[in-house]
């Protein structure tokens, strides 16, 4: 991996020190007050004390990387909290200072800006990643509570890569690619779209620095070959909006190499197909002359059909504004235009910065104040339903998307989801309860799957049912963080619930077993059920019934000493109950669980040997898993009894179980044509429905083997479709199959 020049470094290296030079700062606060401006001179003392000694790389004084980040901030017009923040970010990270210190000196908005931007190196963690995705939420947590949170970061990651060159090889992969991964989808979410291409094309020098050479000088003699062709478009283009007596201001810019890159990458181009490099800005003075800019452009150069886009009308999810068009100009060269006012240009730079640029150059409200609000509240909401960092990084990194489709409500309300988004995804986007409720869709007024993924301009309306709930399914398909959280959070809770129901179930069934009729309230019992839960370490009662309904504690382990604190508060066992539940043969013993199909997350049905009602059943409680019931005869629990029998409880089928039941099906027939549509006709007329086929490898010419997964009622049911199948001429050998041969 090869080091940009010396030249370069050289350039880079001057730039740097004259940005990080104090004085350059303080000429760049010229609109904070005088107050404000002696409360950032006291946070750049305090800093530069905090930091004496400390060196970076390239053998400057450290505290030059605080004022870079400070100065990248005022180019922003940042108040002086934030540029404070700036100037102390890696005080408590690096030199030891408190944050009650931090609140004490400069009071508690910067000590929680500081605070938000430190990382959590300090603590514990079992892994990098999870360090990492602890760090990521904390400063995203603070982001949404407070944006600067993310704009002072942003500086300091922007100089950090600005300076690279000065950091061991070891660790540009690393660093470059959480950049680009994570950094520069942040910034362009929040419309900081200059920062955004700066972060991009520095990664891609230090990522890939022998194809950013090659396309660098790819770039700079196309750009020598077509100086006069582009002048000419320029020239032209400058004549007809004079002509028109239109003010317009324009600056040419070049595809950076990064996104030339990506598109050569992405579309499987070389270099010279990639047409598009050159364009222009076009600022004009308000949105009525955007469009008709537009009007003069098309008439002075063909449009490329499909090339235009209107993100005035329609704007981007992070509040960019402007028309696109590419035209065919001079020699066939293709050249973009970009339309816009100077609000719109601000905006389109800067993006959730523009709100301070706003405040300090119009007296009028920031029209963009709310931009990137939805967004940040949306990490608030997904934080209330997922504690686990990782998982919260996981629901975040799909929301940090570079594109959008942009969908309507039937009432014309324009939603912006990401590429990929499905129905349930807009319906979450609507409210939480219509994603739950959501049974039923309408795109475009035809009927559609919920799977369905949206498309630019789709009219989507969705039907509700109030008793409705979400399906795990969907967490296969949706796009969106806050859909998915939600979703997760559902789930969460309803195996919650269930596996206390269970745990409550198994508890007093190990205490019937003990001789004790029921689970004493615990209202009435406070201090019996204190001591229980001081054994067991659980917090709550809830706590623990879920616990065993899961599988983490053994009912009859929490039961067998449960009995000595029943006794010691009073109570006897019953012997006559103790008799009946220990040694009664035959029939159902009381407070036995009973299944019906309908339990969910919290009982399982083995796979290994696929029980349905109608087989003897006994239920296995895993180690976190809930109740997995297998048949008597099953292998596998016979292996799992000699090891593990005090796991094992007694359970039966309801007399009406809810719903069907998989089994294994191994058939041999005659290997004709279309005899998998006789054997599917055949199922079909047993009532049966088809989970999964495997025709296998093992087919001679006179036979073939399947092995199927088919939907049951009961034995009875499966016994009928067996002596149908055996029957039938093309058959020559049906069978019952544990999971390993399915």
């Amino acid at each position: 991996m090869g080091k940009p020049n010396t030249s370069d470094q050289l350039a880079s290296a001057a730039t740097n020190a004259v940005a990080a030079s104090f004085s350059g700062l303080m000429s760049a606060l010229g609109y904070l007050s005088a107050s404000d401006l002696e409360q950032v001179r006291l946070a750049y003392r305090f800093a530069d004390e905090a930091h004496l000694g400390q060196l970076r790389k390239d053998g400057t004084p450290y505290i030059t990387h605080p004022i870079a980040v400070a100065t990248q901030c005022a180019d922003w017009n940042l108040d002086a909290q934030a540029l404070m923040a700036a100037l102390l970010h890696d005080a408590m990270e690096d030199c030891g200072v408190s944050k009650s210190e931090l609140i004490e000196r400069f009071g508690s908005p910067v000590a929680e800006l500081v605070d938000g931007l430190t990382k959590l190196d300090r603590l514990q963690f079992n892994s990098r990643e999870e360090t990492q995705a602890e760090s990521f939420r904390k400063m995203l947590l603070a982001m949404a509570r407070d944006v600067r949170v993310i704009l002072i970061k942003l500086a300091d990651r922007s100089h950090n890569m600005r300076t690279m060159a000065e950091m061991p090889r070891s660790k540009w992969q690393r660093i470059a690619q959480e950049t680009l991964d994570i950094y520069a989808p942040i910034a362009h979410r929040l419309g900081l779209n200059k920062t955004y291409r700066e972060l991009e094309e520095l990664c891609f020098r230090y990522l890939l620095p022998w194809r950013h050479a090659v396309i660098s000088k790819a770039v700079t003699r196309a750009r020598s070959r077509r100086r006069d062709l582009v002048h000419k478009v320029q020239s032209e283009v400058e004549t007809v909006f004079q002509r028109a007596g239109m003010k317009v201001r324009i600056a040419g810019r070049e595809k950076s190499l990064y996104s030339i890159y990506r598109k050569m990458d992405n579309k499987h181009l070389s270099f010279a197909q990639v047409t598009d490099i050159y364009g222009f800005r076009v600022i004009v003075d308000d949105t009525v002359a955007c469009y008709t800019a537009m009007g003069l452009l098309h008439q002075l150069y063909k449009p490329v059909p499909g090339k235009f886009k209107d993100y005035i009308a329609i704007p981007k999810v992070n509040g960019y504004q402007s028309l696109h068009t590419t035209l065919v100009g001079p020699s066939s060269l293709n050249v973009e235009f970009q339309l816009r006012t100077d609000a719109m240009h601000l905006v389109a730079e800067s993006g959730v910065a523009a709100h301070w640029l706003y405040k300090t150059s119009h007296p009028q409200p920031a029209a963009n104040e709310r931009l990137g609000t939805q967004w940040l509240q949306s990490l608030l909401d997904i934080q209330d339903e997922t504690r686990d960092a990782a998982e919260f990084w996981d629901h975040v990194k799909g929301d940090l998307f570079p594109d959008a489709v942009y969908v309507f409500t039937p009432k014309g309300q324009i939603l912006a989801l990401p590429r990929g988004a499905t129905v349930v995804d807009f319906a979450y986007a609507i409210h939480s309860r219509v994603g739950e409720r959501v049974v039923s869709a309408r795109i475009n007024n035809e009927a559609k799957p919920l799977r369905t993924e949206l498309k630019n301009g789709d009219v989507v309306e969705v039907g509700t049912q109030a008793d409705a709930q979400p399906d795990p399914a969907w967490l296969g398909f949706v796009r969106t963080g806050r859909a998915r959280s939600k979703i997760r959070q559902h789930l969460k809770t309803l195996a919650q619930s269930e596996s206390q129901a269970l745990g409550e179930q198994l508890l007093t069934q190990a205490l019937r077993s003990e001789g004790f009729e029921a689970l004493p309230a615990e209202a009435e019992n406070r201090q019996l059920w204190d001591k229980l839960l001081r054994f067991s370490g659980n917090k709550s009662r809830a706590e623990l019934l879920t616990d065993i309904g899961i599988g983490k504690r053994l009912a009859t382990m929490v039961a067998k000493r449960f009995v000595p604190l029943l006794v010691e508060a009073g109570q006897r066992p019953d012997a006559l109950l103790l008799s009946r539940e220990r040694f009664a043969q035959g029939g159902s013993a009381v407070g036995m669980i009973t299944l019906d199909g309908g339990e969910n997350a919290s009982v399982q049905f083995a796979s290994c040997c696929r029980p349905v009602p109608g087989d003897a059943i006994k239920g296995y409680m895993g180690r976190g898993e809930g109740l997995i019931i297998h048949t008597s005869d099953c292998a596998v629990s016979r292996k799992l009894e000699q090891k593990d029998g005090e796991r094992f409880s007694q359970v039966e089928w309801a007399d009406e179980p809810v719903r069907q039941f998989d089994i294994g099906l191994g058939l041999t027939v005659n290997n004709v044509s279309g005899v998998l549509g006789k054997v599917a006709a055949a199922l079909t007329a047993a009532g049966v429905d088809i989970v999964h086929i495997d025709m296998g490898e093992t087919s001679t010419q006179d036979a073939k083997d399947m092995r199927m997964v088919i939907a049951v009622r009961d034995t009875g049911h499966w016994d009928a479709v067996l002596r149908s199948l055996r029957r039938a001429p093309w058959v020559m050998h049906a069978r019952r199959l544990g999971h390993a041969e399915t």
